[in-house]
């Protein structure tokens, strides 16, 4: 088990990442799932032997707004179904922090819940607001769940220039569940989780 990182040189890091999955070519790209909501595509991952994925849909709002549903804080477990319990358990700066968050069992339990620890950060990018993770091995897993480990993830959420009132909202996900399970399982409940985290959001956002 790692000590808790210095934040500056990680959150770095982790948005350097994830503005070079930001700027790969459509070419390297494979359709997963679409729906009205959301396009995902996917390509193998560089960090594991599972894939990165790409999810994009325009979601009505403003970009701040948006962005506070999604990052850790009180918002996100009202809203997403995926999500069981969330705790911050530290907190660096108003845009930095550590949390670890528990999710729900998928596709009849085949997946059983997973317990994941998380270093958070949002920042600016362009016009809009990108806020990104990475897992930690940061405390000791809770009885009665496996730890997964999401390697660089994050979103991206712009104003659209020509409907101020939209933004688009682009994530890349890359997450390794663990523990004994088909591949072919992951990468049903990965596209599927995408898209509903869409549909969820945008469900959540004219409450």
């Amino acid at each position: 088990m790692d000590p808790l990182p210095n934040p500056a040189p990680l959150a770095s890091k982790l948005r350097n990442t994830l503005v070079r999955y930001h700027s790969i070519g459509d070419g390297e790209w494979r359709v997963a799932k679409k729906t009205k909501d959301a396009t995902v595509w996917r390509k193998p991952s560089e960090e594991f032997s599972g894939y990165l994925y790409k999810a994009q849909g325009v979601v009505e709002d403003v970009t701040n707004r948006i962005v506070d549903h999604i990052r850790p804080g009180p918002y996100r477990l009202d809203w997403d179904s995926l999500m069981t319990s969330m705790d911050i358990m530290e907190t660096f700066e108003e845009n930095c922090c550590v949390m670890r968050y528990t999710t729900a069992g998928q596709l009849w339990n085949i997946i059983a819940p997973r317990e994941f620890v998380d270093f958070s950060y949002t920042t600016s990018y362009e016009d809009g607001l990108l806020t990104c993770g990475i897992s930690l091995d940061y405390v000791e897993v809770r009885p009665n769940f496996v730890r997964g480990f999401n390697h660089p993830c994050g979103w991206f959420c712009i104003p659209l220039k020509d409907s101020p009132g939209h933004s688009l909202l682009t994530g890349y996900i890359q997450t390794e569940l663990r523990g004994m399970l088909p591949q072919s399982a992951v990468d049903t409940a990965m596209s599927s989780t995408l898209v509903n985290f869409y549909s969820d959001l945008k469900k959540a956002l004219k409450t």
